[in-house]
C-alpha cells in the first residue's frame, strides 16, 4: 500500500489548491477525484462554465440592444446555442487539463474514483470498473464540496425540473424559465437565458434577492434586473412542482396576501442553496460524523474530530466560496507543515457575476446597525462616473461604511460594472486596516469604474466628490 504524507480528497479550488501547497512544502501529496475531470464543482459545472456563459449572452445581449448606439450597424444577431455551450465547455476542458499540467509540475499523484475511508489512516479509492485501491496518509483533507440543494416535494427529473449542472448544458433556450431562489446561482444562471430572450420568473421565499450581502445591494439589483425584463416574486413560498413532458407548473404561496399563485413554464431551475457532499466517504469508519446538513464539524484549525483529518471549503462551516475553500486548503497545508497562517473570514469577499456585477466585502450596514456599532457612510452613484457613462454601465453605486470615531473602514459595497474586480482594492484595504481617508488620498487612474470606490470614500469622510 502506497503511503503520502498528505491524501486530499476532492479535487476542486479547495483541494488542488491545498495539495499544490502540501506539495510545495515538501510533502508527498496524492489528490483523489471521482470523476474524470479535475477540478470540481467550480470548475467543470460551476464558477468556470457558468462564467463563460455569462460573457457570450452578455455579448449578445449588447448586439440586440446596445450595438447601435455606439454607433455599429449589424444584422440581427441570432444565437447559435449549441456553438456557446460547445465554448463553455472547451473553456472547462482547457482549465481542467491546467490542473492535471500543475499535478504532474509539483509531482502529486491523482487517483480517480471515489475516495471513502478503511479506518482513519486508509483511504480506498474505488474507480469506474469497481477495482479498488488502497492508499495512506499521515495527514488527509476531505475536499469533497457541496450539491444542489432541494425543497421538500419537488422531484428533480434533470429534463424539466433541473439543476444549476443541467441548467449550463441546455439544448435549447427555454421560452419560460422559472427559477425557484432568489441567490446568486439563480440571478447569474437566470439572466444568461433572460438575455437570450426567454421569459425568467424568480420566485423567492424572502422579501428580498441575495440576502446574505448588504440589503442596498439587493434593492438595487432588484431594480435593474425588473429593467432587463425579469419578474420576480418576492415573498412566496413554493407549495408544488408539476412536470409534464414539456411543461411545468409552479404553484407558490404569497406570504403576504395568503393566496396562491400558479406560474406556467418550460423549464423550472431549482437554485435554493448547496448542501455538503459527503456521502459514500464512510466517515464513520473514520471516527468522523457529519451534522444534519451534511458538513464535518471542525475547529479553527479545520482539524476534525480526528486530528490529523482536515476538512475545507463547502464541507465545512462558512461562506460556500470557491476562493474561501482555496485559502482555507493553503491554510492546512501550512499548518501541517508546522507553520502558523491565518484567515480572516470577514474579509472573504462575495460576488453576484450579474451585469451590473455585485460584490462586498465586510460588516454589511444591517450588521453593524444590530452589533450597535456606531459608522458613517459614504457612497458615489455610477451615473456620475465618467467612465461608467463612456461605456454605458452607469446603473449601480459603491458604499463604504467606516469607524465613525477612527474612521477604519468595515465595509465595502458594491453594485456595477467590474466590480468583482473593484472588490479586490478594499479587501486589501481593509487588510491592513485603512481609513476611508487613506483610500480618498490615494491616485486612481482616470478615467476607470475605480475612481467610485475613492469618491465613495470621499464622501464618508464629509468631503465631496472631487470627479465626474
Amino acid at each position: 500500500m502506497d503511503q503520502f504524507d498528505v491524501i486530499v480528497i476532492g479535487s476542486g479550488p479547495g483541494g488542488y489548491v491545498s495539495a499544490i501547497r502540501c506539495a510545495q512544502l515538501g510533502l508527498k501529496t496524492a489528490i483523489i477525484e471521482k470523476y474524470n475531470a479535475l477540478g470540481g464543482t467550480c470548475l467543470n459545472v460551476g464558477c468556470i462554465p457558468s462564467k463563460a456563459l455569462l460573457d457570450s449572452s452578455e455579448h449578445y445581449y449588447n448586439a440586440v440592444h446596445h450595438f447601435s448606439e455606439h454607433g455599429i450597424d449589424v444584422s440581427k444577431p441570432k444565437v447559435d446555442l449549441k456553438k456557446m455551450i460547445d465554448r463553455k465547455a472547451d473553456v472547462v476542458k482547457q482549465t481542467s487539463q491546467g490542473i492535471s499540467f500543475l499535478m504532474k509540475k509539483n509531482k502529486i499523484t491523482t487517483f480517480i474514483g471515489m475516495g471513502s475511508f478503511v479506518d482513519k489512516n486508509t483511504v480506498r479509492v474505488t474507480d469506474g470498473a469497481g477495482k479498488t485501491t488502497d492508499i495512506g496518509g499521515k495527514h488527509i483533507i476531505i475536499a469533497t464540496g457541496s450539491k444542489p440543494s432541494t425543497l421538500p416535494g419537488i422531484t428533480i427529473d434533470k429534463k424539466r425540473v433541473i439543476t444549476s449542472t443541467e441548467a449550463l448544458s441546455l439544448q435549447e433556450i427555454p421560452k419560460h424559465m422559472i427559477v425557484i431562489g432568489g441567490g446568486v446561482i439563480g440571478l447569474e444562471l437566470g439572466s444568461v437565458y433572460a438575455r437570450l430572450g426567454s421569459k425568467v420568473s424568480v420566485v423567492e421565499f424572502t422579501n428580498s434577492i441575495i440576502g446574505t450581502m448588504d440589503g442596498a445591494l439587493g434593492t438595487e439589483l432588484l431594480k435593474v434586473l425588473k429593467k432587463q425584463g425579469l419578474e420576480f416574486y418576492l415573498g412566496h413560498k413554493v407549495t408544488e412542482v408539476a412536470a409534464k413532458a414539456k411543461e411545468v407548473t409552479v404553484k407558490a404561496e404569497d406570504l403576504a396576501k395568503d393566496q396562491t399563485i400558479e406560474l406556467h413554464g418550460d423549464y423550472v431551475l431549482v437554485s435554493v442553496g448547496r448542501r455538503a457532499y459527503t456521502d459514500g466517504l464512510n466517515l464513520d469508519k473514520a471516527g468522523l460524523t457529519a451534522d444534519e446538513r451534511g458538513r464535518v464539524l471542525v475547529n479553527d484549525h479545520l482539524q476534525t474530530a480526528v486530528p490529523h483529518i482536515y476538512a475545507i471549503g463547502d464541507v465545512v462551516r462558512g461562506a460556500m466560496l470557491a476562493h474561501k475553500a482555496e485559502e482555507e486548503g493553503v491554510f492546512v497545508a501550512e499548518t501541517i507543515a508546522g507553520q502558523h497562517p491565518h484567515i480572516n473570514y470577514n474579509l472573504i469577499p462575495g460576488v453576484v457575476y450579474t451585469w451590473p456585477e455585485v460584490a462586498g466585502v465586510g460588516y454589511t450596514e444591517e450588521q453593524l446597525k444590530q452589533a450597535g456599532r456606531k459608522y458613517k457612510s459614504g457612497s458615489f452613484p455610477f451615473k456620475a462616473s465618467g467612465r461608467a457613462r463612456a461605456s454605458m454601465d452607469t446603473d449601480g453605486f459603491i458604499k463604504v461604511l467606516a469607524d465613525a470615531e477612527n474612521d477604519e473602514i468595515l465595509g465595502v459595497h458594491m453594485i456595477g460594472p467590474r466590480v468583482a474586480d473593484i472588490i479586490g482594492e478594499a479587501v486589501v484595504a481593509m487588510e491592513y486596516r485603512a481609513s476611508a481617508e487613506d483610500i480618498s488620498r490615494m491616485s486612481h487612474a482616470h478615467p476607470t469604474f475605480s475612481e467610485a470606490l475613492k469618491e465613495a470614500c470621499l464622501d464618508a469622510t464629509g468631503k465631496r466628490a472631487l470627479n465626474m
